[in-house]
């Protein structure tokens, strides 16, 4: 089994600025839930979000390294496009 954040490229980011990842419940689940194929349900990974300490954190940093694939924080690409958008 891999672990999500291992699918997260080094940004050159210091360990204590992603320490987040070791406490995401992502890390302890089956990955494949996060990023589901075109078209596939995201409800079993946002489920997990809902209860992860680190969800805002997760968040932040999809949004600010423009993740386009995946549930991060609990939201989808298409809802974190959304979300940029309004803060626009």
């Amino acid at each position: 089994m891999h672990e999500l954040f291992a699918v997260i490229p080094d940004t050159g980011a210091e360990e204590g600025e992603l320490s987040w990842q070791e406490r995401s419940l992502c890390a302890q689940t089956d990955p494949e839930a996060f990023f589901p194929e075109k078209g596939g349900s995201t409800r079993e990974a946002k489920k997990v979000c809902v209860g992860c300490e680190v969800r805002a954190e997760c968040l932040e940093y999809a949004l600010a390294n423009d993740e386009r694939f995946g549930i991060w924080g609990g939201l989808s690409e298409r809802e974190r496009r959304k979300l940029k958008k309004r803060a626009v």
